[in-house]
């Protein structure tokens, strides 16, 4: 019986049956006797049997009573705000599985109070981070339009200041766009279509996609892989990461500069690189470059908002895929993004 698990339990059973049993001894030995008054005997036996008993019981539950006490005392302070507050369990017994399972609660809450203040704190982290993001585009944008006021009459700067604003008001469009992809990805709401893609097909998109970009700026995007290579994946959404690393190349490397797109798979393994010639990332940034809104110490660049590196991550790692970068200063940067494929038995 699992009632008899807790010692104290059983110590109380014991003693309880000891009484009964010296009472029954005492009883048959009385009656066996002439001389003695059985009736009277018996009643007096009976009546300091009843007293054990009832004085065991009362040590008993005595003792039950602090136990309980204690652990409502515990569970006063954990509610008043201490979060170390637990209930001593050291016995065996079905008062004592509660107790346990009292404690286990209370780590879950302390768990989840503890996830929940980091996701305040990355929340107030977050939002101050897209308050200094906007503040730069919106700062300059001010500026252009005052310029533009004062010079009405002045062809060549309208036009000027008008290409400048609509630069600003593209940072500020990705950084809305990237937001809401990032927080659909973290609610868990996207829902990927994912079919056989050609891989080739998907990196010409995103050639094709920086092909102005890159004419302009005088550099080179080149691709190499075999053409019939396929991978499961949702198209759309993986293009999106490519594209986002990609970009991330260009904003890192000057006129004359190239970026390499190359893809091979070996064994189950598809392997995608994206290798560019330009400046390097430092080695302190390296471990961070995933990092949301993270900016280097070291960079001068202004073009970044410090999500794209992010979300292209965890497109990839949506798709059961993994990223890394290696990197040398002033040689070039390399990211490897690599899928299992699953074999077909």
């Amino acid at each position: 019986m699992k009632i008899l698990a807790n010692q104290k339990i059983k110590l109380l059973f014991v003693e309880i049956v000891a009484c009964i049993a010296v009472f029954v001894a005492a009883a048959s030995v009385l009656m066996g006797l002439s001389f003695v008054p059985g009736a009277l005997s018996i009643f007096f036996f009976a009546l300091c049997m009843a007293l054990a008993i009832l004085l065991f019981c009362y040590q008993y539950f005595k003792e039950q009573n602090k136990t309980i006490e204690a652990a409502v005392t515990q569970i006063t302070e954990y509610m008043s705000g201490n979060q170390d507050a637990r209930i001593m369990c050291n016995d065996e017994g079905e008062l004592y599985r509660l107790f346990h399972e009292v404690n286990t609660l209370v780590s879950i809450l302390n768990a989840h109070a503890e996830q929940e203040q980091k996701s305040k704190e990355f929340l107030k982290n977050t939002m101050a981070d897209i308050s200094h993001q906007l503040k730069t585009p919106l700062a300059a944008l001010n500026i252009y339009n005052g310029i533009l006021q004062s010079e009405a009459e002045n062809p060549q700067a309208i036009e000027e200041f008008t290409t400048l604003s609509e630069q600003e008001l593209g940072r500020i469009e990705t950084l809305v766009q990237n937001l809401l992809k990032i927080t659909k990805m973290d609610a868990g709401t996207v829902v990927f279509e994912k079919q056989t893609e050609n891989v080739f097909e998907m990196m010409e998109r995103v050639q094709k996609h920086f092909a102005f970009r890159a004419e302009r700026e005088e550099k080179e995007i080149r691709l190499t892989g075999d053409t019939a290579v396929t991978l499961l994946c949702d198209r759309d959404w993986l293009t999106e990461a490519m594209d986002n690393i990609v970009k991330n190349a260009l904003d890192h490397t000057k006129k004359g500069n190239r970026i390499q797109i190359s893809w091979k798979q070996v064994s189950a393994i598809l392997q995608i690189r994206i290798e560019d010639d330009g400046c390097g990332i430092h080695p302190e940034d390296l471990y961070h470059i995933f990092k949301r809104f993270y900016r280097s110490k070291f960079s001068k660049d202004t073009q970044g908002i410090g999500l794209g590196l992010s979300l292209a991550k965890s497109i990839i790692e949506a798709h059961s895929g993994t990223v890394k970068a290696e990197s040398e200063l002033g040689a070039g940067t390399t990211f490897i993004i690599e899928f299992l494929i699953p074999t077909k038995l």
